[in-house]
């Protein structure tokens, strides 16, 4: 999908949400955030970021990632586990976690993430992730509204604060403004996509291949 498709999208979400809100009146693991910003291996860390692991951990780890994509899923799912395990929890690994939409519901799933507390936001993505087949539209779910008011529910949010989340059109801009900075100063142009030090690495790999390029890295430090 290109930007221009994914602004018109957003804009198209923003007044249905809007309009859905005035009709209403209207993965448990702790998080760290960068306090400020900062700059490693030419990426920009802010405070917006959500993350895992030690920032003084010798490899940084950017995802960028789609709620809606099935790849992303798999990655979530199958593989990030081990790493999280082997390399973030020891200390090795840095992570940090950015929503690249594709489309405007990708801005819908990261708008209510971010409603959140920051500790349930991995919790949230996770359960996205495993639950595709309920709400994300490549699956071909009609009623996507009512999926995300499904996947709500699990967070302890009502319909009402599903609808006021995905209409709040500044965290659209920040989330969309994400999009455009991995494009621009990245050239981040799919998902999932990953910054590791500095270094691109696109597409699916096994479990295998990631232990042999993080301890390749690991090794030099």
């Amino acid at each position: 999908m290109s930007r221009k498709q994914l602004l018109i999208g957003l804009i198209v979400l923003a007044v249905v949400a809007v309009g859905i809100a005035g009709y209403f009146v209207f993965r448990a693991d702790s998080s760290s955030a960068l306090s400020g910003e900062s700059e490693r291996f030419g990426i920009a860390l802010t405070s917006r970021d959500r993350s895992l692991g030690s920032p003084a951990a010798p490899i940084l780890m950017v995802e960028y990632a789609a709620p809606t994509c099935p790849h992303c899923a798999a990655f979530d799912t199958q593989i990030f586990p081990l790493i999280k395990r082997k390399y973030i929890d020891a200390g090795k690994v840095y992570y940090v976690f950015r929503v690249f939409p594709l489309n405007s519901v990708d801005v819908a799933a990261e708008a209510m993430a971010r409603c959140l507390p920051a500790e349930n936001y991995f919790s949230f993505i996770d359960q996205l992730y495993r639950n595709q087949p309920k709400w994300d539209p490549e699956y071909g779910v009609a009623d996507v509204r009512g999926g995300l008011v499904q996947m709500g529910a699990t967070a302890h949010m009502s319909a009402r604060e599903v609808d006021t989340c995905i209409a709040d059109t500044a965290q659209q801009l920040q989330i969309t403004k994400v999009g455009q900075d991995a494009q621009t100063k990245y050239n981040v142009n799919g998902t999932p996509s990953f910054i590791v030090n500095g270094q691109m690495r696109v597409g699916e790999s096994t479990w295998q291949d990631w232990q042999d390029y993080l301890n390749k890295l690991l090794a030099k430090n």
